[in-house]
């Protein structure tokens, strides 16, 4: 299959470049349109019960939400004082109703509550029209400046709309500044991995164009769904990085098979020779290519079992990235190698060279043999090591994402802390209590009853209509906080008014929804992805024990990752070196999608190392000599390949946005964790150990693998000095 697309691609390079050429210009047109139509938020479980309570809410009410918090203040002016008053309602009166759907302000209510404790500042509230979080973000969009008043007051424009728009703008910079940081080291590094321009210059050309073909995917995406923004910064991530990864090992696996193969002085030969040798790369690193992205795009599977938005959206973009990835490994740089052939070694610098060695010769070899000697007190001091790294799991706090995730200094923060500092009798987002069906008496008595739980500063009914309720009740701190938590514990405790159903929500009930659910599909989610890739490892080593090995390796190199996220983001070991604001809590939505990222990612290691391995075990039936050649023969490149990706996912963690260096963080740990400690000393040590067991395989199964699996270095199925008849005459021409 994989020998007759590069026969294939080869005979019709020109036309595939020229259709590459006019998918790129596609993309550069409608792909990089996606940032207008993406939406924010999109944490929360539309089915949880916190979201059915805003729900009927809304359906009762309208719409209760404040979509932005401006916090209006002078150094010199009271609130009370009318010059300050008549700043902020000229502006009020003048916004326009067509964005503005409601306003709240101290002099429309007299509210005590929307007065700062040092009379200075007022909080006013602001509902903006549309449907949609789309449409409410472009009309803020359009009233944005108009909420600046003249004079001697200023204004904090903070609340969730803002609060969006800021992260969208970080999120937007973040990728220009990842992609100006990384793109000069990647090219420095991969100069010095092939030590020529022009076979540096591919994985670069073939990762920006699978970035551009990501963003044109996750912009038809948008037809069909909503899209989170976040989506973009996983397509950049896994687009570029598998791209570059993905070239690497086609590139380096064709420049070995045209060094095997005699430059001729006839064009005809030497044509045919250049085919041989890509059709050689096409059925054995074009194959581990196609398998890897498989492998990585199951993995990410995981996240569309979540009805949260913002992992299924991560989960849509994070597969378009892999598969767009793997389609211009297996496509467009196969034609550009035809193209190039041997002057894909042009412009050669002059760097210290070091003769390639291969089978049981070399450093690699050596370490695995050296492993395989001590293969117990290797295994054993392996794991306690990843135990270590992984003991601050233990201790692990799931938070929220709010306006601290932002960098400090950013308007819609200060709001934020202004507010919390400012405005003692505000609560920002009280627990929203939702009753439906009791009468007067039953619900008296029960406002009563949530007025008098610890930690509530008050319970309050604050709209009625056609036996719908709808109760606030405050407390003290942030809606994240430990308190806030125990409050909603404590008002879900409450028994609902004789024949009324109860609804819970408001932000911290939300976050305690939100990981309900997450723990309720997570198991659905693992299993089916566990399930699949054992499936896809078989396929691919022909061995029932590799697989579920591969699978027990990857639990420990995710609870190191894990371990060291929780050192770094909740317990703010990283907080200087980043520049981020901690919280002792960890997001626990970003977990899921990092865990889900790096458990492709170490599969896909294991894809390459393996089939390494597995391709010597054919040669020579020796399992100690199988492991140490195929060592020896993947272990420069899948370092080189490691050590790639890990700066593309190093340059995010330079992001403005917590969790956006939360995932770039966490990814790079998995990556470093995987591509060394378990790659070159756990997998020889346990394959050592194991011995011929790793090969194991029912007769049953060995027959259907030798039909179905995916091994490399298969048979070529096409022969390596065929040529079209077309292209034979056009070089026999050139000879004469």
């Amino acid at each position: 299959m994989f020998a007759r697309l590069g026969a294939t691609v080869h005979d019709h390079r020109r036309a595939v470049l020229a259709l590459a050429a006019v998918a790129v210009a596609l993309a550069a047109v409608l792909g990089t349109s996606v940032f207008g139509r993406l939406v924010d938020g999109g944490f929360e479980d539309p089915g949880s019960e916190s979201e059915r309570a805003a729900a009927a809410a809304e359906q009762a009410f309208g719409r209760t939400d404040g979509d932005v918090l401006a916090v209006y203040r002078s150094d010199d002016l009271a609130v009370t004082d009318p010059a300050f008053e008549a700043s902020v309602t000229a502006v009020l009166d003048a916004l326009p109703a067509t964005d503005v759907a409601a306003t709240t302000s101290y002099w429309s209510t007299g509210s005590p509550a929307l007065l700062s404790a040092d009379g200075r500042s007022t909080l006013v509230v602001l509902q903006l029209a549309g449907d949609t979080d789309v449409e409410r973000a472009e009309a803020y969009d359009r009233v944005a400046d108009a909420l600046v008043p003249d004079g001697d007051v200023e204004v904090l424009r903070g609340g969730p709309v803002p609060t969006g728009a800021d992260i969208g703008e970080q999120v937007e910079a973040d990728i220009v500044r990842a992609e100006t940081l990384s793109f000069p080291v990647l090219l420095v590094l991969l100069v010095v991995v092939f030590g020529g321009l022009v076979a540096a210059g591919l994985p670069l050309l073939v990762g920006g164009v699978a970035v551009l073909g990501a963003f044109l995917s996750l912009r038809l995406l948008t037809e069909l769904t909503d899209v989170s923004v976040f989506a973009v910064n996983i397509v950049t991530m896994l687009g570029l990085g598998l791209a570059i990864d993905y070239a690497l090992f086609v590139v380096s696996r064709f420049r070995e098979e045209l060094a095997a193969r005699p430059r001729s002085q006839d064009p005809l030969q030497e044509r045919a020779a250049l085919r041989s040798a890509l059709v050689a790369t096409m059925d054995s690193a074009g194959r581990t290519v196609a398998v890897s992205g498989l492998v990585v795009a199951v993995a990410l599977t995981a996240l569309l079992f979540f009805p949260q938005l913002f992992l299924r959206s991560m989960g849509l973009g994070g597969i378009s990235a892999v598969l767009v990835a793997m389609g211009a490994a297996l496509t467009l740089l196969p034609a550009l190698l035809a193209v190039l052939g041997r002057r894909v070694d042009a412009l050669r610098l002059p760097l210290p060279r070091r003769a390639a060695r291969e089978g049981e010769a070399g450093g690699w070899a050596r370490l695995a043999r050296t492993v395989m000697r001590r293969p117990v007190p290797v295994a054993l001091a392996t794991v306690a090591l990843l135990v270590a790294l992984g003991a601050p799991a233990l201790g692990i706090v799931f938070g929220g994402v709010d306006a601290r995730v932002l960098p400090a200094g950013t308007e819609s923060r200060v709001a934020a802390e202004a507010l919390a500092e400012g405005f003692p009798q505000a609560t920002s987002s009280p627990v929203s209590v939702v009753v439906e069906g009791a009468d007067a008496t039953a619900l008296a008595s029960y406002v009563d009853a949530l007025d008098e739980l610890p930690g509530a500063t008050g319970a309050e009914l604050v709209r009625e209509s056609a036996g719908t309720a709808l109760v606030e009740v405050g407390y003290r701190g942030p809606a994240l906080a430990d308190p806030a938590d125990a409050l909603v514990d404590a008002v879900r405790a409450v028994p609902a008014p004789a024949g009324a159903e109860v609804l819970v929500g408001g932000e911290t009930a939300g976050l305690q929804d939100l990981l309900d659910s997450l723990a309720s599909t997570a198991p659905l989610a693992v299993g089916v992805v566990v399930a699949a890739t054992l499936v896809l490892l078989f396929l691919a080593f022909g061995s029932l024990v590799l697989p579920v090995k591969a699978v027990v390796m990857n639990v420990l190199s995710l609870g190191a990752t894990l371990g060291v996220l929780v050192w770094g983001f909740q317990d703010g070991g990283l907080a200087d070196l980043l520049g981020f604001t901690q919280t002792g809590t960890v997001e626990a939505t970003q977990l899921v999608l990092i865990l889900a990222i790096a458990f492709g990612l170490s599969m896909d290691y294991e894809v390459f190392l393996l089939s390494r391995v597995r391709e010597e075990w054919d040669r020579t039936g020796d399992n100690g000599r199988a492991v140490a050649a195929g060592l020896q023969r993947s272990g420069r490149i899948i370092t080189s390949a490691a050590a790639l990706l890990m700066v593309v996912f190093l340059a995010f963690a330079t992001s403005g946005i917590t969790f956006i260096q939360m995932i770039g963080v966490g990814v790079a740990a998995a990556i470093l964790v995987d591509a060394t400690v378990v790659r070159a000393l756990l997998v020889p040590a346990t394959m050592r150990l194991l011995g011929g067991a790793n090969w194991w395989l029912p007769a049953p199964l060995q027959r259907l693998w030798a039909r179905v699996g995916l091994r490399e270095g298969g048979e070529v199925s096409v022969p390596p000095q065929g040529l079209p008849a077309d292209e034979r005459r056009d070089l026999a021409g050139l000879g004469r």
